[in-house]
């Protein structure tokens, strides 16, 4: 298969899609596991609603909600992973949404449960908390959450909305992946096909000029075409945002979204901000240097993800992914590495590239077996990066889910991003250490910069950004369409790349590329996370004392601890902007280093 082709996904061969045996051996079990899911679920209502009155009986429900969540955790992925590597298939799509459908009603009736929690006394809970360390982080969160708990029945009504709630989401990505219908586009007379993923996955970073271009073109088009359909499903999530938001008593939606990190708006605020005035003129720096490089007419919105040295960039397959991988990885020491390379032979990976499969990539971990990670692999280096970095959450997860219930399992938003950008920049250092050639030296540097920081710190980052205005403008009463969305997003590019980039026709629809925004504020964790994942980075490669097993330390936290105090076991403190400074001030070494790299290789 040519780069641009894509398979239907029953042409697909086996060996490039994941194993979902590990989940349930059939579709059998799944619908036993389910039904007695609902069966375990209305016992489990009928045995404890009303008597959460003393830490003995709330013991022993913990224990049994436990059980329960992690049956439902099993049993959504088995329903929702399909649907991820083909939206075009209507048993995929009947699946999820039955099965959504009925943990709709499962949650709806566990609701009782956190509303009886929140309404005990702290000594009680406290009590709960010395018999049972494991459930500390989630009662340290029940204890939080009494101001913001609604009463017990709109709890449980918001629960059985929870399908018709989740919609935005939904329609966004039927439109994207279902409806839109790229076509073709023509350079030089020869027809080229495209589509949402090719264009992601392929053609952004193709290295003939006239055929990115056109490809860009005739993407834009395309969207443009959706622009009104897109811009009230995103008006539609915003306004469900903010009427939680409202009902649960916090003046501002980005308040209220931000409360479930445990960080402060002061934190947020400064990463986007200390982005976007002190990187921007790194990162000018840099694509100046791009076009230098590649003899470009004008660097254009199209041209930001091409490669510096294209004709040194080395394609990379699946099979020899693994050693690359494997060697990237063995500085966090051999148990780690072993836990990581079953990926393949387990089949944790879906490789495949077919049509209505999600774009991008992403690490799923349902609690109890192992990881799951989506991809579209294209032969390039660039997949390696991906692979990685999603390798980096296998890794969190694993460790987190080994030493954590299920119940405290997850961190904070604020930190996901940590492991999967340290795990790229492991990926880079071994690409530097094999070789002392400034040409290899000058490509793992821009690999590092183009494949690392540009996607988590700038492509994300600008998408934080543009997020904030739109969300200021829900918070302040106001409303937006497809004219106004494309208007601040123009103008968040525009202040970040300044005169280096031509912002030309159709970067301003950005914001309908992105499933993010349906996320809450995640786009901006991202950097956050490669702040933290950067400075604990430089103590490993710097062979600070400690430096690996407190990461790894820090892997296996979950949600035992709060986002700042979780980084600083790592030994970063992010209370300050010196980790985020230190890290721009890394990144424009890096950027320098590059321009005299070239210097010598001219």
């Amino acid at each position: 298969m040519t780069q641009e082709q894509l398979k239907n996904r029953v042409d697909v061969p086996e060996a490039l899609t994941w194993d979902v045996t590990a989940l349930y051996k059939s579709r059998a079990d799944f619908e036993a596991a389910l039904n007695g899911l609902k069966a375990a679920t209305a016992k489990f209502e009928t045995v404890y609603e009303g008597k959460l009155t003393d830490a003995k009986t709330i013991l022993a429900a913990m224990k049994e909600y436990e059980g329960l969540i992690e049956t439902a955790t099993l049993a959504d992925h088995y329903a929702m992973m399909p649907e991820a590597t083909d939206l075009t298939d209507p048993d995929n799509v009947e699946l999820s949404r039955q099965t959504a459908n009925a943990m709709a009603d499962i949650s709806a009736q566990l609701t009782f449960f956190e509303s009886e929690l929140i309404g005990c006394n702290a000594a009680t809970l406290d009590q709960v908390v010395a018999e049972a360390p494991r459930f500390a982080s989630y009662i340290r969160h029940i204890k939080k959450n009494k101001n913001i708990q609604l009463a017990p029945e709109v709890e449980k009504a918001l629960a059985q909305l929870s399908p018709t709630l989740d919609a935005p989401s939904a329609i966004y990505e039927q439109t994207r992946l279902g409806d839109m219908d790229f076509g073709t586009f023509s350079v030089d007379g020869k027809e080229y096909p495209l589509s949402f993923v090719l264009y992601e996955d392929y053609y952004m970073y193709h290295d003939d000029t006239a055929i990115r271009r056109a490809a860009f073109d005739k993407f834009s088009e395309v969207l443009s075409a959706y622009e009104n359909v897109v811009a009230t499903a995103y008006y539609t999530q915003l306004q469900k945002e903010k009427t939680l938001a409202t009902m649960r008593g916090f003046d501002s939606v980005i308040d209220y979204l931000l409360y479930g990190q445990e960080v402060t708006r002061e934190l947020y605020d400064r990463q986007i901000d200390t982005i976007m005035n002190d990187l921007a003129p790194v990162m000018q720096k840099y694509i100046t240097h791009l076009k230098e490089i590649r003899g470009l007419d004008r660097m254009t919105y199209a041209d930001l993800k091409i490669s510096l040295d294209p004709e040194y960039s080395p394609q990379v397959s699946i099979e020899e992914s693994e050693a690359m991988v494997q060697d990237a990885i063995a500085v966090l020491g051999q148990d780690y590495v072993d836990r990581i390379m079953l990926a393949y032979p387990e089949r944790w990976i879906d490789f495949a590239q077919n049509i209505g499969k999600s774009t991008g990539g992403f690490c799923t971990s349902p609690y109890g077996t192992h990881p799951y990670i989506l991809m579209s692999w294209a032969n390039q280096l660039s997949d390696v990066y991906t692979l990685i970095h999603e390798l980096g959450h296998a890794g969190q997860m694993i460790l987190s889910n080994e030493n954590n219930s299920i119940l405290g399992s997850e961190p904070s938003l604020y930190l996901i991003e940590g492991p999967s950008t340290f795990n790229e920049l492991l990926l880079t250092e071994s690409l530097a250490r094999k070789s002392t050639d400034a040409r290899m030296q000058r490509f793992a540097l821009t690999k590092m910069l183009s494949d690392t920081y540009f996607h988590n710190f700038v492509t994300h980052l600008l998408e934080a950004a543009y997020q904030r205005e739109v969300y200021n403008l829900i918070d302040a009463g106001k409303s937006f369409d497809a004219g106004k969305l494309s208007e601040i997003k123009r103008n968040v590019l525009e202040r970040f790349w300044g005169e280096a980039v031509e912002i030309n026709a159709g970067a301003e629809l950005t914001w309908m590329r992105q499933i993010h925004y349906y996320m809450g504020l995640y786009s901006y964790t991202y950097s956050a996370g490669l702040t933290i994942a950067t400075q604990a980075f430089l103590r490993v490669k710097s062979e600070e004392e400690n430096a690996v097993e407190e990461w790894l330390a820090f892997l296996a936290l979950g949600d035992k601890l709060e986002a700042a105090e979780a980084a600083a076991l790592a030994g970063v403190d992010i209370k300050t902007d010196q980790a985020l400074q230190d890290t721009i001030h890394y990144l424009d070494e890096a950027v320098d280093q590059i321009i005299t790299l070239s210097k010598e290789l001219a």
